[in-house]
């Protein structure tokens, strides 16, 4: 049985979260437009720093901070941000962001969904939908404008996914 299309870029995504450097949980994106990958990006340090699985501890493990809470003390640049970095905003314009979070024993994380600051760049960068994964064949679709601009979560004091 062939693979739908959508399962197809979200596995891409998953093998991409495979390479982040997180120890609490990875994060691949690929943003695709006209059926063409434009870009790829994984949770990790920013380039010549230190990964935190080079350096055996994260901060915001180790002081329990809950899931979507105080990005500042994190050292990676999120996957969304890294494939958005690795792009031209022409190519975004329109395109579609699949997302997959794994965790560090390699299995899908679902009901997870992108961190405000990675909202921001999205929506932003002209990207129109984002996909992801909740399990190896289910997903949930954000419609960016409708979903994001039109319903401001920034003007609530909602945290977390």
């Amino acid at each position: 049985m062939r693979i739908d299309k959508t399962n197809y870029y979200l596995d891409i995504a998953q093998v991409v979260a495979e390479r982040g450097t997180c120890l609490r949980r990875k994060f691949g994106a690929v943003i695709v437009k006209n059926d063409t990958i434009i870009s790829t990006g994984y949770a990790g340090a920013p380039r010549g720093r230190k990964n935190c699985c080079d350096i055996g501890t994260c901060l915001r493990q180790k002081l329990e901070i809950p899931a979507g809470e105080r990005y500042e003390l994190c050292r990676s640049v999120h996957a969304e941000a890294n494939a958005i970095i690795s792009a031209s905003r022409e190519e975004m314009i329109g395109s579609v962001l699949y997302l997959c979070c794994i965790d560090p024993e390699g299995e899908v994380v679902g009901g997870t969904d992108c961190c405000s600051m990675c909202r921001r760049l999205i929506i932003n960068a002209g990207i129109d939908r984002v996909v992801v994964r909740d399990t190896k064949t289910e997903f949930h679709t954000v419609d960016v404008n409708k979903d994001w601009v039109e319903i401001d979560d920034s003007l609530e004091d909602k945290r977390g996914y």
